[in-house]
């Protein structure tokens, strides 16, 4: 006789076991599992009362991971995608926005570590940065220090 497939809460669990998750993510994956009558809100909120589920711990993982290749509006962008919202996105922006300079620098060192010679050479670094989510601003301190350092 064939084993009956996990449960809803299983499933979850075991997603959560792999990594963090945000509610909104968990709840797509445990979507397509659902079976009639199965209500996968009562379930989340279950979770996030039992502390298995937290939308801090995964927005903290979220950064952790994303935070040493990224600027700040890819992972906020990143963020709302997942529905982490309100005060407590505005909280994560403004500790993000204390880093992003010194998270620039690093990344920019990393991969390029000499300042242009020319304006086209110039331009292909500062669309690197923008392109990683990074502020105007921040990339042209970077751009601008990387021009002082020599």
């Amino acid at each position: 006789m064939p084993t009956p497939p996990p449960s809803l809460k299983a499933r979850a669990l075991r997603f959560l076991s792999l990594r963090e998750h945000s509610r909104q993510e968990l709840g797509r994956k445990l979507a397509k599992y659902a079976e009639e009558g199965d209500d996968i809100d009562a379930l989340l909120d279950l979770l996030e009362q039992s502390n298995w589920l937290s939308q801090e711990r995964f927005s903290e993982s979220l950064i952790h991971r994303r935070a040493s290749r990224y600027g700040n509006s890819r992972i906020v962008a990143e963020l709302q995608s997942h529905g982490v919202g309100g005060e407590a996105l505005q909280d994560l922006k403004s500790h993000l926005a204390d880093t992003e300079l010194d998270r620039a620098r690093d990344i920019w060192q990393r991969k390029f570590g000499v300042v242009a010679n020319d304006v086209q050479e110039r331009h292909k670094q500062i669309r690197f940065l923008l392109q990683r989510g990074f502020s105007q601003r921040t990339v042209q301190k970077v751009i601008k220090g990387a021009d002082l350092d020599d």
